[in-house]
């Protein structure tokens, strides 16, 4: 086994893979951030086009898999024919999904917070801590303002995606460097 492929328990992520595939995965977060920030209809385009496709690609492979191993038929069917409905509404409609998605995904992030908040509050109340309320009122907060105005809240999603892709694009970059030097010392 080459240096390069040797793992090594020094560094979290050496027992999972290679410096380089960290090195790749930093890289293309860095370029979709830079893009999504540069140009983000087109590009928040083309994400939802590969989820599409995606989606219908894997509808199909478990639908076959429903078949192949009996476990949770009726599961695997139902989210293999979503997959496939769901994959060809968005390679139908490619315009309308680049906003019905973003604004579906939001209004989930909304309601997933408020959940949160108030499951923080109520384990604030029972016990678990001043520190977990305060989560849970900011929780709230954050789950009512992008409940207030969806719309305003969607239009931000592709910059708040290229922030995050490029923070952690480089962050995966340099952690990649330093995951290349421990694997090299094991």
């Amino acid at each position: 086994m080459s240096a390069e492929m040797t793992t090594t328990s020094a560094h979290p992520l050496g027992s999972f893979f290679p410096w380089w595939l960290l090195l790749i995965q930093g890289i293309i977060a860095l370029i979709l951030g830079i893009y999504l920030i540069t140009y983000p209809i087109q590009t928040l385009m083309v994400i939802i086009v590969f989820l599409g496709a995606y989606w219908f690609v894997s509808g199909i492979f478990t639908l076959f898999g429903a078949f192949a191993d009996t476990t949770d038929r009726g599961m695997k069917i139902l989210l293999g024919i979503i997959g496939i409905i769901l994959g060809l509404l968005i390679l139908a409609y490619p315009y309308y999904s680049t906003f019905v998605v973003p604004f579906v995904f939001t209004i989930m992030v909304g309601v997933i917070a408020l959940i949160y908040g108030f499951i923080a509050l109520y384990g604030a109340f029972t016990g678990k801590g001043w520190g977990v309320g305060i989560l849970g009122i900011l929780s709230i907060l954050f789950g009512l303002i992008i409940l207030a105005n969806p719309w305003v809240s969607t239009l931000a999603v592709p910059f708040v995606f290229g922030v995050l892709g490029i923070v952690f694009g480089f962050a995966a970059i340099v952690g990649s460097f330093f995951l290349r030097s421990a694997q090299k010392a094991a």
